[in-house]
């Protein structure tokens, strides 16, 4: 007999906008690290031949987000093949339901299917018994994986080619090694359906803080396991060998991998010597700009972007979710060390601790529009994500939680607030993109970069997309992508499927005048920028954002503002804010007295 074919088809689910429509592109905007990791370990079994000799594994990836899933056609690929499975990869809580439906679907066609990632990890290790919606999995024939794969891949295979693969694979308790780890891959034409063309791969998984809206750090561990320098330029190599230079790093927190400067020293040789175009995003804390060299050397690696989880500004919210490691005293001259370096910085900022309420919130944005020099801000709804200690303290208390996980996007309100009602909590979220991308303000955005030579057609097309993306699509600018898809048979579970005679003309008047929508934003923000260029102060243009402080005596209006809030630990500006807050409040009483 000649060599047999098990085929592996590996999907990384999208997740329901609130019509129960999929939400896909024809260039998605974000790549997956779990499809790029998982496809890289199947790839290696196939070489290893861990099947046996005579069995050739076959791989066919996709990112639901950019990809059309064609279900019996998948299906009938791995019967041709004459046998198989499909990985629902890396589905996180708001893509469960989708995979759910995507795993019906094969189940009832009797193709085997394994679903994995941060909603099946994070629940399995922080719940006491299993939730409804996974038992509803297990009901169906899926099976659940929990954990990372490296080391048991292999495993998995080998079970589900036998027909005795188990309900439930946790491998929580194994935190594998990343030094000399199979390498994450996509092949080329996987990664050119995201439309920045970057790949991606974590240098290091696990974080040492303890913040308790995270999952992280009870899925991926508080010890962080580290790749190489060797590892991470195997990995580019690979890459660049088929076209890709521009990478993610997905690390939750570069700056605290403590092989960062092997790194990005080998990164460096590549492009100074070697002439590689690399470029990265990497995220980060607000604490790197203490780490010396770290900014600049990020700079020379590539780094043009950068994720920062500001999270808040008021002291108050950051410590109430154990984010102390975040000092609002020294935010301006971080972001400002970045900017010196060229990189374009993306903020985090959280909405609904529980002391917010809509006119403090509209405050605070205001505060970091006048006092940070960040260019973009991105909106979360402070979410229980399964997983994380905010959720396991609330379940273990009975407190009522949205149950419909596709609305655990961080842009939906989930769970009760104690000062608003979840109306004004969703008014709160979309207000807050209004707020800060007004146009008034994304003139200051594009001032300072022109002062600060960032560049300027990168930032243009980055204001356009999160200025638009919730006003426009109703989606976040992470979930966005380029040309929205709407596949009229692909709704979710239970919701009517339209009429043609409906579906068709209502997508053609919904697509027409979100076009325009677009045309008519990118338009008026172009021109804005050209008139600054334009204009001769342009590159003489400084506001309070901009200075940095002397350290002499100087106030910080942001730390004045939250002066009775900053806590006391090593290096707060406490005794000299209260000074100054004290002071404000007094010289009024001395004049009118």
């Amino acid at each position: 007999m000649g060599p047999r074919a098990f085929r592996v088809a590996l999907i990384k689910p999208s997740h329901y906008d609130d019509d129960g429509y999929v939400i896909q592109w024809r260039r998605s905007y974000i790549p997956s690290n779990s499809l790029a990791s998982v496809y890289g370990l199947v790839a290696a079994c196939g070489r290893e031949r861990v099947l046996g000799t005579a069995v050739n594994i076959e791989i066919e990836v996709c990112d639901e987000c950019n990809t059309i899933v064609d279900v019996r056609a998948v299906a009938k690929r791995i019967g041709a093949a004459g046998g198989g499975m499909v990985g629902l990869i890396g589905v996180q809580s708001n893509q469960f339901p989708r995979a759910l439906d995507l795993g019906r679907q094969f189940r009832a066609l009797g193709v085997p299917v394994v679903l994995g990632g941060f909603h099946v990890s994070g629940c399995l290790a922080m719940l006491p018994k299993m939730p409804a919606e996974m038992q509803e999995a297990l009901d169906l024939g899926i099976h659940l994986f929990a954990g990372e794969a490296e080391g048991h891949m292999a495993d998995v295979l080998r079970d589900v080619a036998a027909g005795t693969a188990k309900p439930v694979y946790n491998y929580m308790d194994s935190m594998p090694e990343l030094a000399g780890a199979i390498a994450p891959i996509l092949p080329r034409d996987v990664v050119t359906l995201v439309a920045t063309q970057y790949s991606s791969f974590d240098a290091g998984r696990g974080c040492p803080f303890q913040c308790s809206f995270c999952t992280i750090i009870n899925v991926q561990g508080r010890k962080s396991r580290y790749r190489s320098a060797d590892d991470v330029e195997a990995i580019v190599r690979a890459n660049a060998a088929q076209g890709i230079t521009r990478f993610f790093i997905t690390d939750d927190n570069f700056a605290r991998n403590r092989n960062w400067e092997p790194i990005l020293d080998r990164l460096i040789d590549l492009r100074e010597r070697e002439n590689f175009q690399i470029r990265l995003i990497l995220q980060v804390d607000t604490l790197c700009h203490r780490i010396p060299n770290f900014i600049e050397k990020a700079g020379r690696a590539g780094c043009a972007f950068v994720f920062i989880g500001l999270e808040n500004i008021n002291p108050e919210s950051l410590m109430g979710t154990k984010k102390r490691q975040n000092k609002i005293w020294e935010y301006r001259e971080m972001l400002l060390a970045w900017r010196r370096h060229g990189v374009i910085t993306y903020a985090g900022y959280i909405l609904g601790f529980p002391t917010d309420t809509p006119e403090t919130i509209a405050r605070d944005i205001d505060i970091i529009k006048s006092e940070l020099p960040v260019d973009l801000l991105e909106f979360f709804c402070l979410t229980p994500l399964p997983g994380s200690e905010d959720h396991q303290k609330l379940h273990a208390r009975g407190v009522p939680m949205d149950p419909d996980m596709n609305n655990y996007d961080l842009e939906h309100a989930c769970t009760g607030h104690p000062l608003m009602s979840k109306e004004t909590w969703t008014k709160v979220y979309a207000d807050a993109w209004r707020q800060y991308y007004s146009d008034e303000h994304v003139e200051t955005i594009m001032r300072r970069a022109v002062a600060t030579r960032l560049n300027r057609s990168k930032l243009l097309n980055l204001l356009t997309i999160f200025s638009g993306s919730v006003q426009i699509e109703g989606v976040h600018p992470l979930q966005f992508g380029f040309v929205r898809r709407k596949v009229r048979t692909q709704r979710r579970y239970g919701m009517p499927i339209a009429h043609p005679l409906v579906f068709y003309p209502w997508r053609v008047v919904e697509f027409g005048k979100a076009l325009a929508c677009w045309l008519t934003l990118y338009l008026r923000y172009y021109r804005m920028l050209e008139r600054i260029k334009k204009d001769r102060a342009a590159s003489s243009y400084v506001d309070e954002a901009l200075r940095s402080h002397s350290g002499l005596g100087e106030v910080d209006k942001l730390v004045e503002a939250f002066a009775d809030k900053i806590p006391h630990t090593h290096g707060a500006p406490v005794r000299l804010a209260v000074a100054a807050h004290s002071a404000t409040i007094s010289a009024p009483m001395s004049a009118a007295v």
